[in-house]
């Protein structure tokens, strides 16, 4: 038998189906896996990083930052478009990108910190709070 598997057969069903009940529908449990997905390439995660602390960046200044090429952060800015968690208007000449609402919830989420050198320990305060507060992850 498997190190990972039950030897024996059995079944909380009570339990069991209070924590069913929990989930979250296929549907917004695959929209909110596509989020996290966007965010798990590291030139898009830099980039979310970036826009996180620079509030609304064009598309020069992310390249600068990232150290990459204008096509390059294009690319990626479209993925992380089309998840949701950032936008970009026209400015003239320039395409100026912004995280949306949903993008910083879930850099927040993901204790993301561009000024961060280091990882954060991730300690979990008295208060059952993460050194960042509390993130409602059913809106992320």
């Amino acid at each position: 038998m498997s190190a990972e598997q039950c030897e024996l057969l059995c079944l909380d069903l009570q339990h069991a189906e209070e924590v069913r009940a929990g989930l979250p529908e296929l549907d917004v449990a695959q929209l909110r896996a596509a989020r996290f997905k966007a965010l798990g390439d590291p030139v898009r995660l830099r980039i979310a990083a970036a826009l996180q602390t620079g509030e609304e960046l064009c598309g020069c200044d992310l390249a600068w930052i990232c150290g990459c090429s204008q096509n390059l952060v294009s690319h990626h800015v479209r993925v992380l478009r089309s998840a949701g968690l950032a936008a970009s208007r026209r400015d003239g000449k320039l395409v100026m990108y912004r995280l949306t609402d949903t993008g910083h919830r879930l850099l927040t989420a993901a204790d993301i910190d561009a000024a961060a050198t280091t990882s954060s320990s991730g300690d979990i305060l008295p208060d059952g709070s993460r050194h960042g507060g509390t993130v409602d992850l059913q809106e992320a």
